[in-house]
């Protein structure tokens, strides 16, 4: 199957065009305006999406080689996310697809990136433990094969990646928070500061990122001046603590699954230290890791179309009512575990 895909879930327009899971094209475009204000605002990001979408899908078919006429069918992002960007993904897929009569489906944004791990290792050994963090969610699944995963934990509260824009922002960095701490971070001690691992002693698969951020916070306000002084080592500090929870969580979850593989996706997946710890831990407790290539952490359409050709080829398809859904539940595409199910994984 030939298939589009686009997305449109936050600051990002992307189109991308996948064949037999194969990518043809994959164009992203990225808001810049945002940077000045220290995060997405949602009205500005919804008109540069309005601006961007024909242009980048134009774009997509082309490098492709393709038109409306030699593709199978249109794959959209329709939640979670900002319901403004939303939209206009999917009124401009469904508008795309209805006038060429087209086969179309809605994505839940979160099985992209779950995808995105299977676009350069179609072979992934299953079952494999995957991590999702980015700056709206950290969810940790259990994939026992494509379109079947169960749920081991998510946040409780931030995500990594809003823990390192807040870090970030009380650091006085700029956004996003991630790739400006994570260059700070390169001439720092990560051993100089102590802040806390939450939750990482608890036996679950939750993560609180809220409290760390608080830490840093409460730091400054006795120590205003390390900000100036030290900022390499706070920043090397803060970023360590937020890179050995997700690691560490991530490798519980494969000891306590039994699973063969650990995966991450998401934005935060691109983060330099994350993997090399993730690496480093790995290789210690022979567990095989994969990590997509930094073109398919962030946001990107190709994960979408995957997905979206995974499960038109299944004849799965949505109907012209479909929504954007600003928080689309995880339940679309994954259960969770039962009690019973938790309690015996607890046990030992």
């Amino acid at each position: 199957m030939k298939v589009l895909g686009i997305e449109t879930s936050c600051d990002e327009t992307a189109a991308a065009a996948v064949e037999n899971g194969k990518v043809l094209s994959s164009v992203v475009s990225s808001q810049v305006l945002h940077w000045k204000y220290g995060g997405v605002v949602p009205e500005l990001a919804s008109r540069e999406q309005l601006k961007a979408i024909r242009p980048v899908v134009r774009e997509a078919l082309t490098e492709a080689g393709l038109d409306l006429s030699n593709i199978d069918g249109i794959a959209v992002t329709y939640g979670p996310g900002l319901v403004g960007s939303l939209a206009v993904g999917v009124a401009f897929a469904k508008s795309m697809a209805l006038a060429a009569g087209k086969s179309f489906i809605g994505v839940n944004h979160l099985e992209g990136h779950l995808f995105s791990v299977f676009i350069e290792r179609p072979d992934l050994p299953m079952p494999a433990v995957v991590l999702i963090a980015s700056g709206g969610h950290t969810v940790l699944l259990m994939v026992e094969e494509k379109g079947k995963a169960i749920l081991l934990g998510q946040t409780v509260d931030d995500a990594a990646g809003e823990a390192f824009d807040k870090g970030a922002k009380l650091l006085g960095l700029p956004y996003p928070g991630g790739p400006s701490i994570q260059k700070v971070a390169e001439g720092g001690n990560p051993c100089a500061f102590d802040f806390p691992r939450p939750m990482l002693k608890e036996k679950n698969f939750e993560f609180s990122f809220a409290g760390l951020k608080t830490a840093l916070a409460v730091f400054l306000q006795k120590h205003p001046v390390a900000a100036k002084d030290r900022l390499a080592d706070l920043a090397a500090a803060y970023q360590e603590a937020i890179v050995e929870t997700l690691v560490e969580k991530g490798l519980l979850a494969v000891g306590r699954t039994g699973a063969r593989t650990i995966a991450v996706a998401g934005g935060v997946a691109a983060n330099k230290r994350l993997r090399e710890l993730l690496l480093f831990r790995s290789k210690q407790l022979g567990i095989e890791v994969h990590l997509p290539g930094f073109e398919y952490c962030t946001d990107n359409a190709a994960m979408i179309a995957c997905v979206g050709e995974f499960y038109l080829s299944q004849g799965k398809r949505s109907d012209w009512q479909l929504e954007a859904l600003p928080n689309l539940p995880l339940s679309s595409f994954v259960r969770e575990f039962t009690p019973f199910f938790r309690l015996n994984m607890f046990l030992y």
